[in-house]
């Protein structure tokens, strides 16, 4: 079946928005060499705090949420509103959703080997429905206080917003969302590993 071609806009303007490396780019600008090169290999927040700088983890987990927010925030402008829009935005609104997390999961600027999405699908999951969003951060939040494991906590909100999204019947985007599940778990399967070990590191603890 053809992809509409709103829809395909949708999904490469969301791609091109979410494969900003922004971890990269920020510990690149602020001296501190390519954070690849440390701990984990991740551009994400949890690994730029690794670099000790937090105020720079910090940024680029507001980059990274925004980066996953405004593709779809564009797509509902572009395309339509809930309780109104045109059938189309059905379809362009979830592709920009999912090409924001594929872009920033697999970039082409680094050979497709990019970020674990958890940041991203936040800023996603607000640009839904802010109700939406609204659990998803708590769900992060209350899971990396009550562990410290943040991998776990990302994954925990990951898989959450799926199962509420089902609750509220967001039809459209549970497709997307479900995907989106599986690409974080799948990238999550060494932390899960270290997790069945018990060895999985903590927030602020010794490697």
């Amino acid at each position: 079946m053809d992809i509409p071609i709103d829809s395909l806009k949708a999904l490469i303007i969301g791609y091109a928005i979410g494969s900003i490396p922004f971890g990269l780019l920020l510990t690149r600008f602020a001296g501190l060499g390519d954070v690849r090169n440390i701990g984990s290999g991740n551009i994400g927040a949890t690994n730029v705090l690794r670099t000790g700088n937090k105020g720079l983890a910090a940024a680029t987990l507001a980059f990274d949420l925004l980066k996953g927010f405004l593709p779809v925030y564009l797509a509902w402008q572009w395309f339509g509103h809930p309780g109104g829009m045109p059938e189309a935005a059905w379809g362009a609104v979830p592709l920009a959703a999912l090409g924001a997390v594929l872009g920033h999961c697999f970039p082409v600027w680094l050979g497709f080997k990019g970020g674990k999405g958890v940041a991203t699908n936040a800023g996603v999951t607000l640009g839904i429905a802010w109700p939406l969003g609204l659990i998803y951060a708590l769900l992060w939040l209350t899971l990396l206080g009550a562990t410290r494991i943040s991998s776990l906590a990302g994954m925990g909100a990951v898989c959450g917003a799926l199962f509420v999204a089902v609750y509220w019947e967001f039809e459209p985007f549970v497709p997307v969302l479900a995907i989106v599940t599986v690409i974080v778990l799948w990238l999550h399967r060494t932390n899960i590993q270290r997790l069945l070990r018990g060895e999985e590191p903590k927030v602020g603890g010794k490697k």
